[in-house]
């Protein structure tokens, strides 16, 4: 029965580590749409945010059984149960990136406008993504921590942007819609982190029992 039990949770794992790749590439692939001023590329990420929806569903569908029949001990719980509240904040992050992209299909922003700092920014939520999903199949409680401390450079990214945008504002013919559109968008990078964040906070608690790093 317990080599069963692993089995199962080894194919969670899995599908954990297929849902937040899905994740990576809708936040890789709305920044470089925005880097090349590329809409085809841009609509192409709602195919993912498509498909990690059906992945949450298939993920909360898993761990569903996994209690049902199962009747985990208390740290397998506590597995299951981050899984089912990390599927919840990688879902969101697939919405964010489809919201970048549903920004960017206005045309406000082009290849032109593309001054600041949104590159660096994406790379830095993608780094938090795929290190907080590594946290949890590797079980490591150190690269979760170090999910949460790197959210200081998204968010320093984020500070740095809002200043770009102001002076850029005070320019004369500035552009008020591509600033205020730039501004949402990193405002969703940051969102992104925050997730990431959750997702290793919910990490340390499958690991210790609590949330507090």
């Amino acid at each position: 029965m317990r080599s069963k039990f692993d089995e199962q949770l080894a194919l969670l794992h899995k599908e954990l580590i297929t849902m937040g790749s899905l994740c990576e590439n809708a936040i890789a692939l709305s920044a470089k749409a925005l880097d090349e001023g590329n809409l085809t590329m841009s609509e192409e990420v709602f195919d993912f945010t498509g498909q990690i929806n059906q992945k949450e569903r298939d993920i909360e569908a898993m761990c569903m059984r996994l209690l049902l029949q199962q009747q985990p001990v208390a740290k397998d719980l506590r597995v299951i149960s981050s899984a089912l509240k990390m599927v919840t904040d990688m879902e969101r992050i697939g919405d964010n990136s489809g919201d970048i992209a549903e920004i960017f299909t206005m045309g406000h922003i082009t290849p032109a406008h593309n001054k600041l700092n949104i590159h660096d920014m994406a790379l830095a939520t993608i780094k938090m993504v795929k290190d907080s999903i590594d946290a949890f199949v590797k079980n490591d409680y150190k690269l979760a921590k170090e999910v949460i401390e790197y959210d200081d450079v998204v968010d320093r990214h984020f500070d740095q942007i809002k200043l770009q945008l102001i002076r850029c504002l005070s320019e004369p013919e500035a552009d008020g819609e591509f600033a205020l559109d730039l501004l949402m968008i990193a405002k969703y990078f940051e969102r992104i982190g925050d997730h990431a964040v959750n997702i290793a906070e919910w990490v340390i608690f499958s690991i210790t029992g609590s949330k507090e790093a």
